[in-house]
């Protein structure tokens, strides 16, 4: 059930060398050949004032705008001097196929003047299909800032492709879209070894305060999908290998976390009150997995690494799902993401929390993880195949849980259907087919 990513916005933060963006094609001609590698529709070029549904013909080749306008409005957000307008149900659709597949995908995106946020999906379409299929890539986007941003996707579709963009919610709010740009397929990616991003951005989250429920926050131990208005993280993400553990003893410091933008609240360390509320405060990324000094031991106890978990969930098969993940050390590498969504959960005290802390901290319903499993190496990304161990599970947040993490195993697939997340979105897509449907049986000590 493969979708998506779009969050290597957030890895353009990471890596100023790797960039997606280069100036307008004007030559059509150039898309019938192979391309360069980096290569964008600006849409400066065709004229359409009209929504109803109309042929436009563009540098890159001719477009499809149905329910959408080449808006060049003072109202209308752009590079250049005019951008597509979506509006209700509209979608940018290409005519034509990309003769040589498409690696990556980014798209510019902004709200129409002062209307409300909308939502967006890209979908493609591949040649060899010899179909009318369109198969939805990444997360589905929503536009909430007045200010272009980048929206970037994995796609690793090899071969002629063609691409659709379609507005999924807002009714009457307009949304523009611009400077669409496409890394073909096969262009060598700068290698993230060892990245917390390595394997994907799971939300597509960026360091943007104007996306504060999918704010991007980067730390040298471990990589944050945050939630402001949930007071914790979407997700967290990182690597393990035995050179992040060492001597280092448990800090303990638990803390708020100032990195977090001006004017948020931070949660802090008595937030939870869990001797009143029946709740941990449970590690995202470990305390054990960071012990290679006191820094990073320390830095696993911001808040902003935190979730509200029963005790016995965290004390019990979480605790021995993160043990059970270091006895693949030192012979293997690991990475991780987990997180946690819904809202509402049991603590020891057996009462039902929704929010903790003034309804600043929202309690969740599940907590989430998934490891994947690789022998020390390098080029990791390239080495996850079909038969790489890759261990999903899905707890319930609750006090009456079995002490058995493996009862808990499920697929990557419906993590990913339960949360709206894509993970793993920087592998090749049918190595996430292969993957994501299936659930670990491997032992579980």
């Amino acid at each position: 059930m493969k979708k998506k990513l779009l969050g290597c916005s957030g890895l353009l933060l990471l890596l100023p060398c790797f960039s997606f963006y280069t100036e307008s094609i004007s030559d059509s001609s150039l898309w019938r050949v192979p391309f360069a590698q980096n290569t964008e529709e600006a849409f400066e070029t065709g004229v359409k004032s009209e929504y109803s549904s109309g042929s436009v013909a563009l540098n890159t080749g001719s477009w499809t705008l149905n329910d959408a306008v080449l808006g060049n409005t003072a109202a209308d957000h752009k590079n250049g001097t005019q951008a597509v307008r979506l509006q209700q149900g509209g979608s940018l659709t290409m005519e034509f196929y990309l003769p040589t597949g498409a690696s990556t995908v980014t798209v510019q995106h902004a709200v129409y003047g002062a209307d409300a946020s909308s939502s967006w999906e890209l979908f493609a379409q591949s040649e060899s299909c010899n179909c009318n299929k369109w198969t939805k890539v990444g997360s589905t986007v929503l536009t909430t800032s007045s200010t272009l941003q980048a929206a970037a996707f994995t796609v690793n579709i090899s071969g002629r492709v063609k691409f659709e963009i379609r507005k999924t919610s807002g009714g009457k709010a307009r949304l523009n879209i611009d400077d669409f740009a496409v890394t073909e397929f096969g262009v060598a990616q700068p290698s993230l070894d060892n990245s917390s991003l390595a394997l994907g951005n799971p939300s597509g989250a960026v360091t943007d305060a104007n996306s504060p429920n999918n704010y991007l926050l980067v730390k040298p131990q471990f990589t944050i999908g945050y939630d402001r208005d949930q007071g914790k993280p979407n997700w967290v993400s990182w690597h393990l290998d035995i050179s992040d553990r060492g001597a280092a003893d448990r800090q303990d410091d638990f803390r708020n976390d100032t990195a977090l933008p001006t004017g948020w609240y931070q949660a802090q360390s008595n937030s939870y009150n869990g001797s009143v509320t029946g709740f941990d405060r449970g590690h995202n990324c470990p305390s054990a997995d960071r012990t290679s000094s006191v820094e990073n031991n320390s830095a696993t106890f911001f808040m902003t690494n935190m979730m509200p978990q029963s005790s016995k969930n965290n004390q019990g098969p979480w605790a021995d799902l993160e043990d059970y993940t270091r006895t693949f050390l030192p012979g293997n590498e690991m990475y991780v993401v987990c997180g946690s969504y819904g809202k509402g959960g049991i603590g020891s005290t057996g009462v039902r929390y929704e929010t903790l802390d003034n309804g600043r901290i929202t309690v969740p319903s599940d907590c989430w993880k998934v490891i994947v499993i690789l022998p020390v190496g390098d080029n990791d990304a390239a080495r996850v195949n079909a038969n790489t161990r890759v261990i999903a599970v899905n707890m319930p947040n609750i006090n009456d849980i079995n002490p058995n993490w493996g009862t808990y195993r499920t697929t990557v697939d419906a993590i990913e259907a339960a949360t709206g997340y894509d993970l793993l979105s920087n592998l090749p897509i049918e190595v996430q087919n292969a993957i994501e449907s299936k659930v670990d049986n491997g032992p579980v000590l």
